[in-house]
């Protein structure tokens, strides 16, 4: 029986090594994997010794050759395959274990070189798995150091006098079945796709936003109790590289989190995130039903929560600053599922334990740039876009009313225009003092978007600023938010009725910009 062993990680790799040598096992490996097996006391072939050829171009080529190939292809139900191989003088391969360059870590590294990236391609790895993972009904492939111990404790239960049988009829299955050999080929093949998406996404850079062929990458973090509802299967997935943002939160306190706790979690800091001052949200079923910007956090969080207290209850809360211990303090009698921020003060961090059913959530950054690409799966297929990351300059808005808006209408309007990106498409934000108060979404038409935004206002939309996500088809959205008290309006134009909607503008004196910029959030 002969097992070869070529890994860049090392973790469990002696142990596992030593119960394939107990068991008779003989060892085949390549340098550093040699080095590594021989310090630890086992006895190793190298590969060149089993090739007959040594490694060259500085270890670019070692495993690439017939006898290891022939030896991983061969299949045992096959006497022309067993009989060519004892004419060439070659043997049967029956375990590979195999993990590869770190290419995913090496392009992490600041300042990394394109020669130090290729230099990363593991060629000789991949083929090894693949072949084995081919074969897998006479050929056991491991690619995952946390098999090794489940896969030795079957060796071990798996009589020698067994091994040997197996041997002779179709080759060793050390202890598994063919299913769990089956299930093992498929996580190789998978973990070798994964690691050629990251590579072809590395060279593809930004030249090309949507290649003729697409392989997305992604690593399972962790399994979830159930997914949006009871009767549903979740998991988290990561993306690969890691990308930061809210798949990668640390939990700090608190019960395990839930899908819809994660889609709300990460709805709620992107919004703070596209805030440079302190800002706070609270979200209720993916949409901000509170936001507000303030100097002090506490005061942000007050003023985020009075914008729809009704709404607030059971949902997310987000903060863009490390939590306060004010700030903590001020939350204590609402009920909230999650808590996400970057940091939390000592205080802070002690206040919200003590609230056992609150998940509080530490997260670094979302790495999102201009130009990346936002996937979402529909029946068949997958629509891809770019990330709606376009940075906003009120600077080039234009104003198109006969009123221009005051200082503080801007400051409010650029507020609410930032507040409208992140709710669902029809969206209407209401704002006054940078605080959110009121919002209609998800509504068929834009006028009943209004409708809702000015009834969660109530006497706080005198005075208020309107942001709408898309332009006002017609004038009758503008002239119900302007009897309902709104003074300013943002917008993004391009109507073949934007005439009739400044006239009505000009009509109730609201103060109106163009940004001729949309952004739809289905």
């Amino acid at each position: 029986m002969k097992a070869i062993l070529s890994v860049y990680e090392k973790t469990g790799l002696a142990d596992f090594a030593r119960a394939l040598h107990q068991a008779g096992v003989e060892l085949i490996s390549t340098g550093g994997t040699a080095r590594a097996l021989g310090e630890a006391g086992l006895l190793v072939r190298q590969v060149s010794d089993l090739t007959g050829f040594p490694e060259i171009l500085g270890g670019r080529v070692k495993s690439l050759h017939p006898a290891i190939h022939g030896g991983i292809l061969a299949r045992r139900d096959r006497p022309q395959h067993m009989e060519e191989l004892k004419r060439l003088g070659l043997a049967p391969i029956d375990l590979v274990v195999v993990n590869l360059y770190p290419f995913e870590a090496t392009i992490q590294k600041r300042g990394v070189t394109l020669d130090e990236a290729l230099e990363n391609i593991d060629i000789g790895g991949p083929a090894m798995v693949r072949a084995a993972a081919k074969n897998f009904p006479f050929v056991t492939v491991l690619v995952d150091p946390s098999d090794y111990g489940w896969v030795a404790e079957r060796l071990k239960s798996t009589s020698p006098l067994t091994l040997r049988q197996a041997q002779d009829e179709r080759g060793p299955d050390f202890g598994l079945t063919l299913e769990e050999r089956r299930l093992l080929a498929a996580k190789a093949f998978q973990h070798v796709a994964l690691y050629d998406a990251i590579v072809a996404r590395y060279l593809r850079g930004e030249q090309a936003d949507f290649p003729s062929e697409l392989t997305v990458g992604y690593r399972k973090l962790y399994d979830l109790r159930y997914g949006e509802n009871p009767h549903q299967k979740g998991a988290l997935y990561g993306a690969t590289p890691p990308a930061g943002g809210l798949a990668l939160a640390r939990q700090l306190h608190g019960k395990e989190l839930s899908f819809n706790n994660i889609l709300d979690a990460d709805a709620a800091w992107r919004v703070v995130e596209d805030f440079s001052e302190p800002t706070v949200a609270v979200i209720k079923h993916n949409n901000p039903c509170g936001l507000a910007c303030h100097p002090d956090l506490a005061e942000a969080y007050r003023r985020a929560y009075e914008g729809d207290p009704v709404s607030a209850y059971g949902g997310i809360v987000a903060f863009n600053r490390p939590v306060t211990a004010q700030a903590a303090e001020a939350m204590r009698k609402v009920f909230y599922e999650v808590v996400v921020a970057p940091g939390y003060e000592n205080e802070a961090l002690e206040t919200l334990r003590r609230r056992k059913d609150l998940r509080v959530l530490e997260i670094g950054d979302t790495l999102i740039e201009e130009g990346s690409l936002d996937l979402r799966q529909v029946s068949g297929g997958l629509l891809v876009q770019t990330s709606d990351v376009l940075p906003e300059d009120a600077a080039t808005w234009k104003a198109v009313t006969e009123r221009q808006p005051t200082p503080e209408e801007m400051a409010d309007l650029s507020f609410a225009w930032k507040a409208a990106k992140h709710v669902r498409s029809n969206a209407i934000v209401l704002a006054q003092d940078r605080v959110l108060v009121g919002m209609g979404t998800g509504q068929p038409n834009r006028v009943t978007s209004v409708h809702l935004a000015l009834r969660v206002a109530g006497e706080r939309s005198k005075g208020s600023v309107l942001a709408s996500d898309a332009f006002f088809p017609f004038a009758d959205g503008l002239e119900m938010a302007a009897q309902g008290g709104v003074t300013a309006v943002v917008q993004p134009g391009g109507s073949i009725r934007d005439p009739e909607v400044i006239a009505a503008a000009n009509r109730y004196k609201v103060a109106m910009v163009f940004t001729s910029v949309r952004h739809f959030r289905h």
